[in-house]
């Protein structure tokens, strides 16, 4: 196997990096930054963060070029493939595979000039639920190949899911036109991932193009199938030790925590690395510590949370609780809400229907605590709880229960 494509993306990830600042010009430093979907103010908030780097997914957030221009952020700008599992892209079809061609060729020519472009991201996931991977890769290494010829100053970086070893190794003689690997990597398999890549003979420079804690498909489950999310001081801790630990391993080029924003996804916690409404977080205070600007006032610590049951009768009194704490001992103040659990689930983040929130007769509510009466319909749901503190920054839990 020739080493030249692989050496071609080391000399132009080490090219790029000395278009970021100064501080990162070195050659243990990588891309910082987030993966992101939100509106303006988000991308504000993540620059003031400390952030260098910002990843979208997708033609529609082309805006977010002028906007990090301005912002003095780098973009990888993704490239959207359709992924088979949809439906709308047959691979075996020449005609459905030169259209997205040109698509992707115009929207190429179009911006590769932008003085905020960093990397061009070919296609993610677009391998999920295929029972054979590969050749979906090498249409996307042929669709890579398209983009260097027109724009060979910027890489060509292509996201698959960690999905372990055997199903991953093929991508170490695949792709030649890939110059850098992103893969999306979640809880404790961020630890095994440079023995990993070790093991499949993959030398070419790795992003952790996705970052996150314990996701939903990995979580332990109530009996009725309800995974059990981590709080958000839980999440903070695992992003503050997973970038301690990739910030060290000299393959990694880069990592993107996910997501800046927020999301619907089994809950509309579990992903968003802020609220909905905009609001930092433990996790937000986290990253920024992590990109070298510490917060003097972080985010309210989540100690415990706790429900009188896991099962009621319908019209059951509930009681649960929340054990959290201002940085600063001041008070808090704590929301409230019954949701029923998430039926609209779906694969590789696709987009979901959030579910409803229940009305429920609250009996006793403070910042600590919470007395109501269960839902008459018997079923799944959630209490979610959102405490704040004097800043508006954000505190997030949430526990399963079932009503039968």
């Amino acid at each position: 196997m020739s080493l030249l494509p692989n050496f071609r993306a080391i000399l132009l990830f080490a090219a790029l990096l000395l278009t970021l600042s100064p501080a990162h010009a070195t050659a243990a430093a990588q891309w910082q930054g987030a993966a992101f979907k939100g509106d303006r103010a988000m991308l504000e908030k993540l620059a003031a963060a400390g952030a260098k780097t910002v990843r979208v997914y997708d033609e529609d957030d082309a805006w977010v070029l002028d906007e990090a221009a301005r912002l003095g952020l780098k973009v990888v700008m993704g490239l959207w493939i359709d992924h088979p599992r949809h439906g709308r892209l047959d691979f075996e079809d020449a005609a459905v595979r030169r259209a997205q061609e040109e698509s992707i060729v115009a929207f190429v020519r179009r911006y590769s000039d932008h003085p905020a472009l960093l990397a061009w991201g070919v296609g993610n996931e677009v391998e999920t639920a295929l029972p054979d991977p590969l050749p979906v890769w090498r249409e996307i290494d042929r669709l890579a190949a398209v983009v260097k010829a027109i724009d060979p100053a910027h890489p060509t970086l292509m996201v698959v899911a960690d999905a372990g070893v055997e199903r991953l190794a093929p991508l170490a003689t695949c792709c030649a036109n890939v110059d850098i690997l992103g893969i999306n990597v979640y809880a404790g398999a961020v630890f095994d991932l440079p023995r990993r890549l070790a093991a499949m003979g993959i030398t070419k420079p790795v992003v952790v193009a996705e970052l996150g804690p314990l996701g939903q498909w990995q979580a332990g489950r109530k009996p009725w199938g309800a995974p059990v999310e981590l709080t958000s001081s839980e999440k903070a801790k695992f992003y503050r030790d997973a970038l301690a630990f990739l910030r060290a391993q000299p393959q990694i080029a880069g990592v993107f925590p996910f997501l800046w924003g927020s999301k619907q996804e089994q809950t509309e916690t579990w992903h968003g690395l802020l609220l909905a409404d905009g609001s930092a977080t433990a996790m937000t205070d986290a990253v920024a510590a992590a990109w070298g600007a510490p917060v003097a006032e972080p985010a309210p610590l989540i100690r415990g949370i706790g429900i009188a049951a896991d099962v009621f009768a319908p019209g059951q009194e509930i009681s649960a609780g929340v054990d959290a704490a201002a940085f600063d001992g001041s008070p808090l103040a704590t929301e409230w809400k019954v949701v029923a659990e998430a039926t609209d689930l779906r694969l590789g983040g696709d987009a979901e229907a959030a579910p409803a929130r229940i009305p429920v007769h609250v009996k006793h509510t403070d910042p600590a605590t919470v007395r109501f009466i269960a839902p008459n319909r018997p079923g799944a749901y959630r209490l979610f709880m959102t405490i704040r503190d004097r800043n508006g920054k954000a505190a997030t839990a949430n526990l399963p229960f079932l009503v039968r």
